[in-house]
């Protein structure tokens, strides 16, 4: 078979029937349901959300985006096999961790398919946070280049890179490009301060400034989570991303939740740890493609140097990879998924029609 016939590169355009534009991210695309079919949804599924509270249907693609923007490969490869079911897969067995262990939901409400999350529609904390536990990545760059602060915080001398940090670091992100923020440039992903989300808390997304210590909270607590859960199965999670919203609940309160994804091999770097104590950095993420991408193109510079963006969307547009760099990504994700989840990724051999027969035949979504 060929590989390239069970990859879903484009999730934009199933017939799911919607009343608004469909929203197409990176790696997933959003369909809003009209408010007849959420109601319906809720009443039927006995969902743990308020009666009139507007749903989506989210639609993972296999995809592969670095430095933000999508690659391909060869022989008309364009994503990789199985990332989506894992990237989900994962996801959701720690959200469900999640819950057990007392920490806020999500905003996944049904799982009916692998690639398929029903999901309450969040207003999103415009933040991307990572939690560091160790130096490596755009933080030991900063750091070699010998400044101290980063993110707001002032990081002691004699740091070296790949080592444990002497503190979990939360250090936060723009989340897209935000007007009329003093000392925010008007930028994606620019790194901020907690000072500047206290003094822009409303700008931010935030009902309150009680629930930036709550925020905090659940950064440092669904870090721990997911360390400890990795460190059981010699894995080390060296840094996550996270990203939050807010929800409406069953009985109508507004209540912070984890969104997105989270401990993925996308918005994480995993380290093998028998491998890292004996001096060699394995990684179980998407940072060795990262790496390959900065050694495959003679000036590394267009993929970290934001202001040449247009390069490097052309570098992006204009190459294809070779077939057996996105197979090794492949093969990277299926294994730490399953050594996740303890049991045997299954592949589809037709995702598209799957997902739309799954949409018609048990939720009645399905246009045509």
């Amino acid at each position: 078979m060929n590989f390239s016939d069970q990859v879903l590169a484009v999730n934009d355009d199933l017939p799911i029937r919607t009343h608004q534009a469909v929203h197409s991210g990176k790696v997933r695309a959003v369909y809003y349901l009209t408010e007849e079919d959420s109601q319906r949804l809720i009443k039927e599924k006995r969902y743990n959300t308020a009666a009139d509270a507007p749903l989506a249907i989210m639609i993972i693609s296999d995809r592969i985006s670095a430095f933000d923007c999508i690659w391909k490969g060869e022989c008309g490869l364009k994503g990789v096999l199985g990332k989506g079911v894992v990237l989900n897969t994962i996801s959701n067995h720690w959200f469900k961790l999640f819950r057990k262990k007392g920490l806020a939901d999500s905003h996944v409400l049904d799982v009916p398919h692998p690639f398929i999350w029903i999901v309450q529609k969040t207003k999103p904390v415009k933040i991307e946070a990572v939690c560091r536990q160790y130096i490596t990545g755009s933080l030991w760059r900063t750091y070699a280049q010998g400044k101290r602060e980063f993110c707001g915080i002032t990081l002691p001398e004699g740091l070296m890179q790949n080592k444990l940090l002497p503190n979990l670091l939360i250090t936060p992100s723009t989340k897209g490009i935000l007007n009329d923020i003093p000392d925010i440039p008007e930028i994606n992903d620019i790194n901020i301060t907690r000072k500047n989300i206290e003094d822009n808390f409303l700008a931010f997304n935030f009902s309150s400034t009680n629930d930036i210590m709550l925020y905090e909270n659940y950064l440092r607590k669904g870090f721990n989570v997911i360390s400890n859960a990795l460190a059981d199965i010699g894995q080390i999670l060296v840094d996550t991303k996270f990203e939050f919203g807010y929800v409406t609940d069953i009985v109508g309160q507004e209540k912070l939740i984890y969104m997105d994804e989270v401990g993925t091999p996308d918005s994480s770097r995993i380290w093998d740890t028998a491998k890292y104590q004996a001096g060699e950095i394995i990684e179980n993420s998407k940072e060795d493609f990262r790496q390959f991408l900065l050694n495959y193109f003679l000036d590394p510079d267009i993929l970290l140097n934001k202001e040449r963006m247009p390069e490097r969307e052309i570098l992006a547009q204009e190459n294809e990879l070779p077939v057996e760099v996105l197979m090794a990504i492949s093969k990277t994700y299926i294994n730490i998924a399953e050594r996740i989840i303890g049991h045997t990724i299954h592949l589809s051999n037709n995702p598209r029609q799957e997902i739309i027969t799954t949409l018609r035949d048990k939720y009645d979504l399905i246009d045509g």
